[in-house]
């Protein structure tokens, strides 16, 4: 089946630390919105081009799932009393630019849709000035990804749905999609 995303990390492994966050330009001031994820990039994150390996960004975003699950409602209390989690079916991630050693980072996480046994949602990983920073209105991402994901009851080994707290929580989080949401990769013609 798909990847299952493990959760909340003890002192021996990683601490998911949810923060307060502050609103970006493009973020209404009223809207109620998800916390900024951040971590610091660690030096065995680092590959042999001298920048963050790819498998470091999944991981990150990852733990922005995570953070998202913990706020939603699907944390370890609701996955042990349920045994249900969410699973990640699908997603798509782009690298935009390189990111160094020690570089703070901060995810934004948008809900951009759910029903009764699926969300899709994506992360932007941005690079900011401190380890709780928020990203400048005008910056841009490092990484995004789009994710759909399914709420699996693991005893039963089958999507369910969600309980209604859960799926009204996600709901009221949905907002547009940004522009680079819903796309593939591109098809390479073949050489001639």
């Amino acid at each position: 089946m798909s990847e299952q995303h493990t959760h909340e990390r003890t002192a021996a492994t990683e601490q998911i630390a949810v923060t307060e966050q502050t609103p970006m330009a493009a973020v209404a001031a009223d809207d109620i919105s998800l916390p900024l994820f951040h971590r610091t990039v660690r030096p065995e994150w680092i590959d042999y081009n001298g920048h963050m390996s790819e498998a470091f960004y999944v991981l990150v975003f990852g733990y922005a799932t995570d953070a998202m699950m913990i706020e939603t409602g699907l944390h370890a209390g609701y996955r042990e009393s349920t045994g249900c989690s969410l699973y990640t079916a699908e997603s798509h991630v782009r690298y935009l630019r390189e990111v160094a050693e020690g570089a703070h980072l901060a995810v934004r996480t948008r809900l951009l849709g759910v029903d009764a046994k699926k969300a899709r949602f994506c992360h932007e990983l941005y690079v900011v000035d401190a380890p709780d920073g928020v990203p400048e209105p005008e910056a841009a991402p490092v990484a995004t990804t789009e994710l759909l994901a399914l709420h699996v009851d693991q005893r039963a080994g089958r999507t369910v749905p969600f309980p209604d707290a859960v799926r009204e929580r996600l709901a009221s989080l949905v907002e547009p999609a940004p522009a680079w949401a819903g796309r593939s990769i591109a098809e390479v013609p073949a050489v001639r």
